[in-house]
């Protein structure tokens, strides 16, 4: 993998940057989040506002105007092509049930706040009791089922809004 790098402003503007590009720049640090830059006889003023180390993305303020910026090492661009997200995680709306079973206890309702692992429901199956917890705040849209319901494997139990 090359040493290159893309990098987007603001979901609008991309371009590429090599570690021999940057090496070159004229830059003086300040403090730990801001840096003077000389580029083209013109002096900017940079600072990064905040940053989110998961989705490499970084506010970035030159001159008292802001920036997003996202930047992408060569791994990340892969991953991407290969239809993943570094640091993001699928959001589950649903819940199925995994095996046929009947419905021993239904801890929620609908319109109902819940915190991620949060007891939701009780399924019987092969004399044993299976709790599902919730896999992620929410609220409850709907409840697919009622007490003492025999269900069956992928059947809908409960839906997210």
């Amino acid at each position: 993998m090359s040493d290159s790098y893309k990098v987007k402003v603001n979901d609008s503007f991309s371009f590429d940057i090599n570690k021999e590009e940057v090496s070159k720049l004229d830059v003086v640090n300040l403090d730990s989040n801001s840096v003077h830059i000389l580029h083209k006889n013109n002096p900017y003023k940079a600072e990064i506002v905040s940053s989110d180390f998961l989705q490499k993305t970084y506010t970035v303020k030159v001159n008292n105007n802001s920036y997003v910026v996202a930047i992408s090492n060569p791994l990340d661009v892969l991953i991407k092509d290969m239809g993943f997200e570094v640091g993001l995680t699928k959001q589950v709306n649903y819940i199925k049930a995994p095996m046929p079973g009947l419905i021993l206890e239904i801890s929620v309702v609908v319109g109902q706040a819940v915190l991620e692992n949060d007891n939701l429901i009780i399924l019987g199956a092969m004399k044993m009791e299976n709790s599902f917890l919730s896999p992620r705040d929410g609220v409850i849209k709907t409840i697919s089922v009622v007490l003492g319901d025999a269900v069956d494997k992928g059947q809908l139990l409960i839906e997210f809004e």
